[in-house]
């Protein structure tokens, strides 16, 4: 078995038995590191100290790490100036905040005759949200409704 000593450097390798009494001479614990190598190789550590700096290393990457959202948005295509507005800033806090939104204008019945209103009102959105955001899909029709999906800015 190839045993390496706590600060890395190598020791040689020796008989299992051996090993251990080495790891007890130290007070510290003989953990195999690679079982399948030839031939295998253990290393002498702390094993409490060591599971307790993998946890600790595994609990600041989880803080750091953030699942991005898909918020939505619906409007209509007769929707007012102001609504719009308020909207928009909306759009843009969850931008800021790194989420992904997703606009919906909704048509019903014979609203689906001024489908250019529905993009302007789009096209809204993404003069409102230009500074924070950037167009992850166009608009677009699905069914009886027109579909768009903004971004965050990249900041590179």
């Amino acid at each position: 078995m190839r045993v390496i000593a706590p600060d890395g450097e190598q020791i040689g390798i020796m008989p299992t038995k051996q090993a251990l009494a080495e790891a007890q001479k130290r007070n510290l614990d003989l953990i195999e590191v690679a079982p399948n190598a030839n031939p295998p190789v253990a290393r002498i550590m702390d094993h409490g100290k060591f599971r307790y700096e993998q946890q600790k290393k595994a609990k600041e990457a989880k803080k750091k790490s953030r699942q991005m959202q898909l918020k939505n948005i619906r409007v209509r295509p007769n929707t007012d100036e102001h609504d719009i507005n308020f909207k928009i800033r909306n759009a843009c806090r969850f931008l800021k905040k790194g989420d992904m939104v997703k606009f919906n204008v909704i048509f019903r019945g014979p609203e689906l005759r001024h489908k250019d209103r529905g993009r302007e009102q789009l096209e809204k959105f993404i003069e409102g949200c230009a500074e924070v955001g950037e167009v992850e899909q166009p608009p677009r029709m699905d069914g009886r409704r027109m579909t768009m999906v903004l971004r965050p800015k990249s900041e590179d």
